[in-house]
């Protein structure tokens, strides 16, 4: 399938069912006190996701959704693009920003391809955005391109692990159901493509794109039964599987220079 398909194909799938699921929770998600990232809610305080002096910097969002990262990034004090490919997603995100009163820009554009200059921001961010719908040699590439040197990019994405053990529906498995090597694009029957570089491949493309890589977080579920959790519309986790294996991850890297 070629790549601009891949780009009508989610947009079809978030301006429908994915937006059905996202939309009566993002309330939630722009009410919260803290940023908390991932399936597991890991809190801002040890995840370290926005960058100290974070105020009066220019940051994009790649994939915002309904927003609540970018409204998270702009209440601390950042000049803020929310940027998505979905018009239902940038609805929501659009009337919940009036509602609270933040005035930032919400941009209908594909991450892999967007309508900016070159060296214009100084933080990239993307939680379940561009970094698991958008193909990772169009929008990585935009990233660097979009950064000034040494700015940063920080994104939350699946685990290769929890990819290779997820089924179509269901809840995820103790077992490999895919190779890692070749790991790379996921196509889901509910009409949406993923895509998951493993570690090495992803590390030589931040690499060429002028990356370094600084941090990489593992998530696991805190202790307690925080309960299962719905990763996409029919495919579940269990707290139990993610003590013990990472769902999620976060990667902080740095443009050189």
């Amino acid at each position: 399938m070629a790549k601009s398909a891949d780009v009508a194909r989610n947009r079809r799938y978030w301006d429908g069912a994915g937006a059905d699921a996202h939309g009566p929770v993002a309330r939630a998600h722009w009410e919260a006190a803290e940023p908390s990232w991932g399936l597991w809610g890991t809190p801002e305080a040890r995840a370290g996701v926005i960058p100290a002096g974070i105020a009066g910097q220019r940051v994009i969002e790649l994939g915002c959704g309904t927003g609540y990262v970018s409204a998270w990034l702009a209440r601390a004090g950042a000049r803020v693009v929310g940027v998505d490919i979905s018009a239902r997603q940038l609805e929501t995100a659009r009337a919940l920003r009036d509602e609270f009163g933040l005035g930032f820009a919400l941009v209908q554009a594909d991450a892999g391809r967007l309508p900016c200059r070159d060296g214009v921001f100084d933080f990239a961010i993307s939680e379940y955005g561009a970094s698991l719908w958008c193909d990772p040699h169009q929008w990585i590439p935009e990233a660097a391109r979009l950064l000034a040197p040494g700015g940063r990019l920080v994104f939350l994405r699946p685990s290769p692990l929890f990819a290779m053990c997820l089924p179509e529906r269901g809840e995820v498995r103790t077992e490999l159901l895919r190779p890692l090597f070749g790991l790379r694009r996921l196509e889901w029957e509910r009409g949406a493509t993923e895509f998951n570089l493993p570690h090495g491949e992803l590390i030589g493309l931040l690499r060429e794109n002028g990356f370094e890589v600084e941090e990489l977080l593992e998530l696991a579920a805190p202790e307690g039964d925080p309960g299962t959790r719905w990763f996409s519309d029919d495919s579940t986790v269990e707290p139990g599987w993610a003590r013990q294996w990472p769902t999620e991850e976060i990667w902080k890297v740095r443009r050189a220079g």
